[in-house]
């Protein structure tokens, strides 16, 4: 090379699965990647065709229902998939087929033989493949983990997440597959857990350092839904860490409001809360005021783009979610979630639909992360210990 020169690397050209929902996050990342030079978004896959003003600062992409028709026609060198949950495997198998790169939502896939063949196809493939766990992508999750490692709050005693939402009644109408727990013979899981609180699961373990491997201790779960669907809607497990450290997580779609969801390091001196959302890693210990730091997150596609042009480490590979898949698998095989009953709930009238309030859910959720401990053990009366036996509380995995 010249002194004074440097290799310019062409923008990589992309294709888009599943451009509408949460597609269209990816449609504005794309946009903005576009503007750097760093991609280029030459094709989308959906049924129902994007409009050209959407696509506006993104070129003039070829649109077709058949991936593989798609990739042969554009030579893509990257595939995003943000499509239903049950579709992720044989879209990523036909996308490492045709040569392409691949960066999949989460969660990986429907059940833990699906992940195991991805993992397969994709090393047998030459090819990478980043899941999109993009809390994972902030360097505020680790930078919270060697805090803790450091002895800034003493030996961790727990490790306990929160989440508490709003998903009114319109969220389970948006799509046939939304709030199931199968659909027409397949697997869907999309509960709770696995789904919208998936990062909450996935920060829990990664602090745990369970994010590589399965529970080692099984996974007790207390699986419940207030709307009419076949999935958790208010839900919580525990688990321990490899070195035997609780870790919990309580999660609910039907809070009195959006509440910032977190995961905190409980320990003898100290706490450590990572705010997954914002990147932001708070210390709480003797007494003092809180100190928070917020921390650079590193966006999944760019990194997976910069892995196939210089080898830059993936940061998601298939491998880093196998605690998660442990997790979803003890969801998938659990019995049915049970009911919430009516007179523990209040229903309002909202914009989009029906907005359903799991009486005193925002404050169980978060007594629930502080101690480490199930709905059952904090009183619920909707979770007394016989109802969530049923709902799995014995354990899943065991």
């Amino acid at each position: 090379m010249t002194p004074g020169t440097a290799t310019v690397r062409e923008p990589a050209p992309v294709v888009l699965v599943g451009a509408h929902g949460h597609g269209r996050w990816h449609l504005a990342n794309l946009r903005r990647l576009s503007a750097l030079g760093t991609a280029r978004l030459v094709g989308v896959c959906d049924r129902v065709p994007v409009a050209r003003e959407d696509l506006t600062g993104l070129g003039d992409p070829a649109q077709c229902e058949d991936l593989a028709v798609l990739l042969d026609n554009t030579g893509a060198a990257a595939v995003i998939l943000a499509t239903p949950i049950h579709t992720h495997l044989p879209l990523a198998r036909t996308a490492l087929r045709h040569g392409a790169h691949v960066l999949l939502e989460k969660p990986p896939t429907a059940t833990l033989a699906e992940y195991r063949s991805l993992c397969e196809a994709v090393a047998g493939s030459g090819l990478a493949c980043q899941v999109g766990f993009q809390n994972l992508g902030s360097t505020a999750v680790d930078a919270a983990r060697d805090l803790a490692l450091s002895g800034a709050i003493g030996a961790v005693r727990g490790i306990g997440g929160a989440g508490a939402w709003v998903r009114t009644s319109a969220y389970y109408e948006r799509a046939p597959w939304a709030g199931r727990r199968r659909m027409d013979g397949a697997d869907v899981v999309d509960g709770a857990l696995t789904n919208p609180f998936a990062h909450a699961v996935a920060t829990a373990l990664r602090l745990a350092g369970a994010g590589r491997g399965a529970a080692a201790d099984g996974v007790e779960l207390e699986l419940f839904r207030a709307h009419a669907i076949e999935s958790d809607d208010t839900s919580c497990l525990r688990l321990r860490a490899p070195d035997g450290t609780p870790v919990s997580v309580a999660v609910t779609l039907c809070a009195t409001r959006r509440h910032e969801p977190h995961v905190s390091l409980h320990g003898e001196s100290g706490r450590i809360t990572v705010h997954y959302t914002r990147d932001e890693v708070t210390l709480e210990r003797g007494g003092g005021a809180p100190e928070t730091v917020a921390h650079p997150r590193i966006d999944l596609l760019e990194n997976l783009l910069a892995h196939i042009g210089d080898g830059t480490p993936l940061l998601v590979p298939p491998e880093e979610t196998a605690g998660f898949m442990t997790v979803l698998e003890a969801v998938r095989t659990a019995p049915d979630p049970l009911p919430i009953p009516e007179h523990a709930q209040q229903v309002f009238t909202a914009e989009d639909g029906l907005h359903r309030v799991v009486t005193g859910i925002d404050d169980l959720v978060e007594r629930s992360a502080r101690g480490t401990a199930l709905f059952s053990e904090l009183g619920a009366p909707w979770a007394s210990p016989r109802r969530a036996d049923a709902a799995g509380t014995a354990g899943a995995t065991r």
